[in-house]
């Protein structure tokens, strides 16, 4: 099989159908939770532990959490009445509604995603709880529907690893953001590079694992987009113990024939990370 990054295209379009399931079918008849080895059952769970607070997860939309995330970027935000910031791959609409109060009625906060059925979720789930200072655009990370210079803040959680151009990601990222405007990432990265087979798996990256990059590789886009300031501020390990439970880390290890053994080893060297940077004034 080709290299994921032969044909990006054909990988988007991989990745759409599979979060399309995700919106039509709801969490719970997802294969997976994508890159955090949780059942749907305990998205709620995870949320916190990854540093959702009470307070954040109260009163959220019904559907809007169907555990995807691996951090809290708007956390890291320090979002300001008044801001306007944009989700990339915001899904249904999760870290969007907690950053709505945050920004207040002066700001806005703008949704992107690329897959139809996931904005349908989401502008649902706005309509239905009154959300006026938050919209969602259909629109490729890669190549983001938001003018230059235009927006305080990004975001975005467990979504640029599946991207197959991260590079233009983070150009477009820059792009956008006024200057003097952050960028707070949560995302999968590597310590060491995969196997080849798990690497061309479409399963794998779907699952959120073979489309990650090195770290060093991760920050080096982010620098050579034109950003300054990069911090990883938080990192934790692939939470290993839940992969038996973890339906599409099952499918991963049936279709490659790799031992249980493998896959823990493959595991071992896939961690989250919370990666903040600033584009210059």
């Amino acid at each position: 099989m080709k290299s994921h990054d032969s044909n990006p295209d054909a990988v988007r379009e991989k990745v759409r159908a599979g979060y399309s399931q995700i919106a039509l079918h709801g969490s719970e008849r997802r294969k997976s939770s994508c890159c955090n080895g949780m059942t749907a059952v305990d998205s709620e769970k995870l949320a916190r532990q990854i540093g959702y607070s009470a307070g954040e997860l109260a009163g959220l939309p019904e559907g809007a959490n169907i555990g995807l995330s691996c951090g809290n970027p708007s956390a890291v935000a320090a979002l300001r009445s008044g801001e306007v910031l944009l989700d990339l791959g915001s899904g249904g609409g999760f870290d969007a509604f907690i950053a709505g109060p945050k920004v207040g009625s002066a700001g806005r906060v703008i949704g992107v995603d690329m897959t139809p059925e996931m904005l349908d979720k989401a502008r649902e789930n706005a309509r239905k709880s009154g959300y006026t200072n938050v919209e969602f655009r259909l629109g490729e990370i890669e190549n983001l529907p938001a003018a230059d210079n235009s927006v305080n803040a990004i975001i975005s959680n467990c979504v640029i690893n599946l991207a197959p151009e991260k590079k233009r990601v983070f150009k477009e990222a820059f792009r956008v953001l006024k200057p003097g405007g952050r960028i707070m990432v949560s995302d999968i990265v590597l310590t060491k590079a995969l196997p080849e087979a798990i690497r061309n798996s479409i399963a794998a990256y779907v699952g959120c694992i073979s489309g990650a990059s090195l770290e060093s590789d991760y920050l080096a886009d982010i620098k050579a987009a034109g950003f300054k300031d990069i911090k990883v501020v938080g990192e934790a390990a692939f939470p290993m113990e839940s992969m038996k439970y973890d339906p599409m880390a099952q499918e991963i290890m049936e279709s490659l024939n790799l031992t249980p053994e493998k896959m823990r080893e493959t595991a071992g060297t896939v961690k989250s990370v919370r990666v903040h940077a600033i584009k210059p004034k």
